[in-house]
């Protein structure tokens, strides 16, 4: 069901039948919250148990096509979204909470990491270092919150992924010695959150999957 953060920012919370056993915030890619991500918060609460929480990364501006989205990037703030996906951890009702995002949404489950909210992070493909067209005042690199993060983190990105290049994932291994990261040789970008996409990889997609359940569920 749609739910609105304290801050006025929209979400999607799916709950299981019974207790849930932990918290789940999602982060969308830059498309955002839409139905691709309620049927993946209901299939998660679902198949795991979980209370999980989508929350919008534009809100106020769904209504933005895709060119621009690219163009406010640079326009967000890293406190607004941390603060919601904190807001969301507090709305799934749960002690302990792990974040979970795609893309863009994989970039903020890394800055999320060093918040200390979460007890473990998996980030799908998110960016290692902001890329140059992103910068703005209110944005922060991936890679010094991570740094500090004191939970688990799973890293997942694709060997053909130009978005996480060897530097960047080399750098990331060194960061922080609780990152574990899962690359996939003959992967690109977006190759496992949405089976309409050409980059999507079945196989791989469901290894990264059980790896991202298995570091989230600790």
């Amino acid at each position: 069901m749609r739910i609105t953060l304290p801050s006025g920012t929209p979400a999607e919370l799916a709950q299981p039948q019974g207790e849930p056993t932990m918290g789940l915030v999602v982060v969308p890619d830059i498309f955002g919250l839409r139905p691709l991500f309620d049927d993946l918060a209901a299939r998660l609460a679902t198949d795991q148990g979980w209370a999980v929480c989508a929350v919008e990364p534009f809100p106020g501006q769904e209504d933005l096509d895709i060119d621009g989205r690219f163009a406010v990037i640079p326009e967000l703030d890293d406190g607004r979204v941390m603060a919601d996906l904190i807001a969301g951890a507090d709305a799934t009702g749960c002690a302990r909470v792990g974040v979970l995002g795609f893309c863009m949404g994989g970039m903020y489950t890394l800055k999320a990491a060093g918040t200390g909210r979460f007890d473990a992070a998996a980030a799908f493909y998110g960016m290692i270092r902001l890329p140059v067209a992103w910068r703005g005042d209110g944005q922060g690199e991936p890679l010094e919150s991570v740094a500090k993060a004191p939970c688990p983190v799973l890293a997942v990105v694709g060997g053909k992924d130009p978005y996480t290049p060897p530097e960047d994932v080399a750098a990331l291994r060194a960061a922080n010695e609780r990152v574990t990261v899962a690359e996939y040789p003959e992967a690109e970008h977006g190759f496992v959150h949405d089976p309409a996409r050409p980059a999507h990889r079945p196989g791989d997609a469901a290894d990264a999957w059980r790896r991202a359940i298995a570091v989230l569920t600790g």
